[in-house]
């Protein structure tokens, strides 16, 4: 493990893998590298050709919580923190919540060589319901009150659309506790994501400034809603290559996407 300082002096913890082009691995919700296992594997494939970076986004893991309030910018820093001790330039891929924080950094940062981007969880038509207007700030005010039990349901249920019966039975299984660990983040990937999961088309000002080249990836065998929103998204991007890997959900498996991955990044 090693780690760079952020612009707010919060301190940022990866883990770097091979040697090559740098890529910076941009985790969704709950992601972080102690309970990451197919990330980690991903970098480890990618590391073949590349010098990958596999962090932990703020607030979570090793990584450091900085003040508050949280902003999106901030988490920006972070990238462009790491990508200054990548040597000023890297491509990034971003899983879910974190397509919106890569696309982000690219439409704000130059250094940003490449992006690749899989299953952003936008909502653009009628395939999946809106988010709540209100889910932020109740994801805030159970974090607050130490419900963080509650927080990480509420997140599963109106976020991410995960059945309530499925997720009683998540909450008897060991990997819980590490979800409730990292619950105050999740009020960061909502506010990543405000203004792409009102069921409303995608607008084509936010990552208009993103000019290098875009892979939209999904998974043949997610929900529609997520081919719909990488087709909103390849709609509204100046230099966009859309693909679907067969077979796959939102639990990509890694044999499957870094061979992808690799031949856009190279």
């Amino acid at each position: 493990m090693d780690t760079v300082i952020s612009a707010d002096g919060t301190p940022i913890a990866f883990d770097r893998y091979g040697s090559g082009p740098a890529v910076i691995l941009v985790g969704g919700a709950f992601q972080h590298r102690a309970i990451d296992p197919g990330t980690a594997r991903l970098a480890r494939l990618l590391a073949e050709e590349f010098t990958v970076y596999h962090y932990d986004r703020r607030g979570r893991g090793d990584s450091g919580h900085g003040a508050s309030p949280h902003t999106p910018e901030r988490e920006i820093d972070d990238i462009a923190a790491l990508i200054a001790h990548a040597g000023g330039h890297a491509a990034l891929y971003g899983m879910s919540s974190g397509a919106a924080l890569a696309l982000d950094a690219a439409a704000r940062r130059p250094a940003v060589a490449r992006v690749a981007v899989y299953e952003a969880p936008f909502i653009v038509d009628d395939t999946a319901r809106p988010h709540p207007d209100d889910l932020q700030p109740r994801l805030e005010r159970l974090v607050l009150t130490d419900q963080r039990d509650g927080a990480v349901e509420l997140f599963l249920t109106e976020a991410a659309g995960v059945p309530r019966e499925a997720v009683a039975g998540m909450q008897q299984a060991p990997g819980w506790a590490a979800m409730e660990s990292v619950a105050h983040t999740l009020a960061y990937d909502i506010a990543l994501l405000e203004g792409t999961t009102t069921g409303e088309p995608l607008s084509p000002q936010r990552w208009a400034a993103v000019t290098v080249p875009v892979l939209v990836l999904d998974g043949g065998a997610s929900p529609p809603s997520m081919a719909s929103a990488a087709n909103a998204l390849a709609g509204v991007l100046l230099d966009a290559r859309r693909r679907t890997l067969p077979n796959q959900t939102h639990d990509v498996d890694p044999e499957v996407l870094a061979p992808v991955l690799r031949e856009f990044f190279r």
